[in-house]
């Protein structure tokens, strides 16, 4: 069961920092480096400071060291304060996707942790070593969660949220604006009787990572050094922070995530339809023929077929050589193909567009099964873009470094849906990494949970 608690959070007292929305930030995987010199020149308060902090050359200490300093002195200045009463925080997001008009509603608590496979919280991505070690770093040096996880549960009524959501009607919420319009929506919940019945509703639900699996598992991890020596007593470290949204929400939106593939040798279409055409029925997409002048037309058209159609089987890829689409369709034999390389997996797992993708174009047709990470994009005009400019030098907006040369070659695929990572997370498997993206991001600074009181 999740087993969810009220907090004591620790909060910016806007009275010494400023407004809201200049000192929270987005997670920290998705800040490039100039939008990280962006947040430090916004405010001296900023929570990037602490989530991706920069190296101070004049110092000694790790980057982590620093963060941690810079968090102990905020506090002590009281630009951290903890909230007198166990909170439960309820957290609206109002955003456009697609020029509609959303609102995502969750809420923020404490969770007790579980490692994967022995309760009723589920992952369902893989995760990297490198990313992992990065955060276990940080969270030991300042015993805090710095940043939520964000789960999705199943509840058809939304009674949780509904319950919290009556304990707030009177009340005016803390409100920040982030770079892209999104308005994040603050307010307490400290009636015992309205935590009470959320967290009764919620023991009785699974509860699935939607983003944040590096965090979670680090969070396993803190907990079982804590618990080294330790009698049984609750400890704070036993718990973490994160969001819960209902998978019934009207604002939950998963956006597709694009690769822009690095350590690729030019390819043309002609060249790639000759390595993938038995596993699947190719076409060069109409208007990027090889040698025309541009593809950002062909590019927007291409998606919204695939979108239209919504068929995990369809891929679109680009082949920079001759500048030119191909849209790739699974048939009998690349299904078989598929069986037999991801024998291991179940059906449901292999029917992924991204696991197609990975394991079975660039990894076994292609041969490119150890290339460097991808660059991760959303959206059809950084599809473009990346295309256009290349792969500009310098830690890009996913965390990774880019090269400074070209993209070779791009992938456009259909994210997962919610119900793909509800099934895939009970049969005990994981998607292949950024198969999903929740729009938007949760922020970081909002609240932060303390791990050493």
């Amino acid at each position: 069961m999740a087993d969810i608690q009220a907090f004591h959070g620790l909060r910016f007292d806007l009275s010494k920092v400023g407004g809201l929305s200049d000192v929270v930030a987005p997670p920290y995987d998705v800040i490039s480096e100039q939008q990280q010199q962006q947040l430090y020149d916004l405010n001296a308060y900023n929570v990037v400071r602490l989530i991706l902090s920069k190296n101070d050359p004049d110092s000694s200490k790790s980057v982590y060291a620093q963060a941690a300093g810079t968090f102990s002195a905020w506090k002590k200045d009281g630009i951290l304060r903890p909230d007198g009463q166990a909170t439960v925080y309820v957290y609206h997001q109002k955003f456009d996707f697609e020029g509609v008009k959303y609102e995502r509603r969750g809420f923020l608590s404490r969770v007790k942790l579980e490692p994967f496979g022995s309760g009723s919280i589920f992952p369902h991505e893989q995760t990297h070593s490198k990313a992992k070690e990065d955060r276990y770093q940080l969270m030991s040096a300042c015993e805090a969660n710095l940043s939520p996880i964000f789960g999705i549960y199943p509840d058809p009524q939304n009674q949780a949220q509904e319950v919290l959501e009556s304990a707030i009607e009177d009340r005016t919420p803390l409100v920040a604006t982030d770079p892209d319009g999104t308005e994040h929506l603050l307010w307490q919940v400290t009636n015992t009787d309205a935590i009470a019945a959320a967290a009764k509703i919620m023991g009785e639900a699974p509860v699935y990572i939607a983003d944040g699996h590096h965090r979670y598992e680090t969070s396993c991890r803190i907990m079982d050094e804590k618990r080294q020596g330790a009698d049984q007593q609750e400890l704070p470290s036993d718990y973490t922070m994160m969001m819960f949204v209902s998978m019934s929400d009207s604002g939950l939106a998963v956006l597709p995530t694009h690769r822009l593939f690095r350590g690729v040798d030019p390819i043309s279409s002609d060249e790639l339809m000759a390595k993938i055409g038995e596993c699947f029925d190719c076409e060069i997409s109409s208007g990027s023929a090889p040698g025309s002048a541009n593809s950002a037309a062909t590019s927007a058209d291409l998606w919204e077929r695939i979108e239209v159609e919504g068929l995990q089987e369809q891929i679109g890829l680009y082949c920079r050589k001759d500048n030119s689409w191909v849209l790739a369709r699974l048939n009998a034999e690349g299904m078989k193909r598929m069986a037999e390389l991801a024998s291991e997996q179940s059906d449901q797992w292999r029917s992924l567009g991204v696991s197609l993708l990975h394991r079975l174009v660039i990894e076994d047709l292609l041969g490119l099964a150890d290339l460097p990470a991808p660059k991760y994009v959303h959206s059809i005009s950084e599809v473009d873009e990346g295309i256009a400019n290349g792969d500009s030098a310098g830690r890009d907006a996913t965390g990774q470094a880019g090269t400074g040369a070209s993209f070779e070659l791009v992938a456009m695929v259909m994210p997962a849906r919610v119900e793909d990572v509800k099934v895939i997370s009970e049969q005990g498997l994981r998607m292949p990494a950024k198969s999903t993206y929740f729009y938007p991001k949760l922020l970081s600074g909002l609240v932060i949970n303390p791990l050493d009181a």
